[in-house]
């Protein structure tokens, strides 16, 4: 029903069930994970109203699991990107799996993701960090876009003694590209 990515690993698409509503995926060496891409496999749909929270956790210095809820997936939206590499020092929140007996080692997180009304997941708050990126698609394509031309810009930049006047071609200085 789902499947996790990280980038560099494989892909995980054998969740464990935890309970009849409750999956989790190991992420071994989560130290070395920045982001973390869950998505629905395309097999089986949420139920009508229904969707996935997303929890992300991790063992503290006690080695209890700190469980900090990231977001969730539905059936019209069913992948997300989370940033997880700024969680691990926060702290954990409300979550549906704290009476479960999971099968855990010190240096493994783990993804859980929990089936519920689609109601409840509109009122959570997932962790601020936790998002990719805040900035709407079309501001940050323009930015990229000015980046990319300023350095394209400025990859035909000559010293003022390497120019040879010619009337007929106009000058910009690139101070005011950058401006």
């Amino acid at each position: 029903m789902f499947g996790c990515l990280v980038a560099g690993r494989l892909v995980q698409t054998a969740a464990q069930q935890v309970a009849e509503d409750k999956f989790v995926f190991d992420l071994p060496d989560y130290e070395s994970i920045n982001h973390v891409v869950v998505f629905m496999l395309g097999t089986i749909p949420f139920p009508e109203g229904m969707g996935g929270s997303v929890y992300f956790s991790y063992p503290d210095s006690n080695g209890m699991p700190v469980w900090q809820l990231l977001g969730f997936v539905t059936n019209g939206k069913p992948s997300a990107i989370f940033k997880i590499s700024g969680l691990k020092s926060g702290e954990g929140s409300q979550h549906p799996f704290g009476a479960m007996n999971i099968v855990r080692t010190p240096s493994v997180a783990q993804i859980g993701i929990s089936v519920e009304l689609l109601d409840s997941l509109a009122q959570q708050t997932p962790v601020g960090s936790a998002a990719v990126s805040s900035v709407d698609s079309f501001t940050q394509f323009t930015q990229k876009m000015l980046d990319n031309f300023y350095n394209f810009a400025s990859s035909f930049a000559v010293s003022q003694a390497q120019m040879t006047p010619s009337p007929s071609e106009m000058f910009i200085p690139a101070n005011v590209v950058l401006k």
